[in-house]
């Protein structure tokens, strides 16, 4: 029979507490305000940054909670349209691997853009050092998907 001491309650009591603070903390809906515009973020969501998009405007990127992994490029597009959002592109990889790397597996994630001259491939990127490359698509990687906000 082990012997519980009052130290060990203790400790266990401050691991649970921390891990409440963390689910608040993620669960609660916050804002970003960026000069005269808010942005919202839903419970979970993470602010990644802005880009400029190929017409020349700002597009805020937003990654939304939730992964999937061993998922093909098409079953990934599906899911990540399921959850109301897109697989991210290349240029909003490299914003995610700069900004919230540390919200990705060390592993190659979808990118939503097919490769131009290869039609059976899509873009991917590993999360460990933000190599782009590319892969057929029925390869089974991890998968994330944003929202974007154009101003």
């Amino acid at each position: 029979m082990t012997t519980i001491t009052l130290e060990e309650i203790k400790r266990e009591h401050s691991k649970v507490a921390e891990m409440i603070a963390e689910f608040e903390r993620k669960s609660a809906c916050r804002s970003i305000e960026m000069g005269a515009q808010i942005i919202a973020l839903n419970p979970g969501e993470e602010y990644a940054g802005m880009l400029i998009n190929k017409e020349g405007g700002y597009c805020h990127i937003v990654l939304l909670p939730g992964e999937r992994e061993s998922i093909n490029w098409k079953d990934a597009k599906a899911w990540a349209e399921s959850i109301g959002g897109s697989l991210p592109n290349r240029r909003e990889q490299s914003l995610l691997f700069a900004n919230l790397k540390d919200q990705f597996k060390n592993d190659w994630y979808w990118s939503g853009e097919e490769h131009t001259s290869a039609s059976d491939s899509a873009w991917r990127q590993y999360f460990f050092n933000g190599y782009q490359g590319y892969s057929t698509k029925n390869y089974k990687l991890r998968a994330r998907a944003v929202r974007r906000l154009v101003i």
